[in-house]
């Protein structure tokens, strides 16, 4: 039998059975409390043949405990033109940002980069994958994609860092500190944005289903 159950109100448990529940669940409650598993702001910039491009995101995460296999998981949704990059190339490079770059934030976090170049007036070099390592930042990761896992509206990848670096800064750039230094013409543009990638997030999400027993 399957379940069906408004994704708007209802949240899966895994009960013990062959057919997975769903209690209800106040979603400003959970979405709220998730926020606190958000990671540090990042630039994740990548390229292909005649085309480069750089994003901002808050869901990148350390994916090893060995020191000498540096290891990441980027989180991208699909829609995004870097998503289509680096299921292409599998190559990316992330950068923590530090606090003062909110001006980073506003380039490549307010605009599609299939509308236009979004690094040409951001300072960086090419690294040894062939993404784009920006000159400024709290410290960057080189990647290549060692494995990836669908999540219905985004994609999860694994990098393997070929090659790290420290730049500049004393503290990385948190969500929170940056939705209070947003300038506030961005400010205003930043809760319409969200909304409208909920949107496009949630029918694709619910393509998945958890799994019964």
């Amino acid at each position: 039998m399957k379940t069906v159950a408004d994704p708007l109100t209802r949240s899966p448990v895994h009960p013990r059975g062959p057919t997975p529940i769903f209690l209800p669940m106040d979603p400003s409650l959970s979405y709220d409390l998730l926020r606190n598993l958000t990671t540090p702001v990042v630039a994740i910039t990548c390229a292909r043949t005649g085309q480069r491009n750089g994003m901002i995101t808050d869901g990148a995460i350390r994916a090893s405990i060995v020191p000498d296999v540096p290891r990441l998981v980027v989180q991208i949704h699909k829609w995004h033109l870097t998503h289509e990059i680096v299921s292409e190339t599998g190559r990316f490079a992330v950068h923590l940002l530090h606090v003062g770059q909110t001006d980073v934030v506003t380039k490549l976090g307010f605009a599609s980069g299939r509308e236009r170049d979004k690094l040409a007036d951001v300072p960086h070099r090419i690294g040894v994958t062939g993404c784009p390592i920006l000159e400024d930042c709290y410290a960057w990761f080189d990647c290549t994609v060692l494995n990836r896992m669908d999540a219905g509206y985004s994609t999860f990848f694994l990098g393997q860092a070929v090659e790290v670096g420290r730049r500049s800064g004393d503290q990385v750039l948190e969500p929170g500190h940056l939705r209070e230094t947003l300038p506030p013409d961005f400010r205003e543009q930043y809760l319409p944005n969200l909304e409208a990638a909920q949107a496009l997030a949630r029918p694709l999400a619910w393509l998945l289903t958890p799994a019964a027993g």
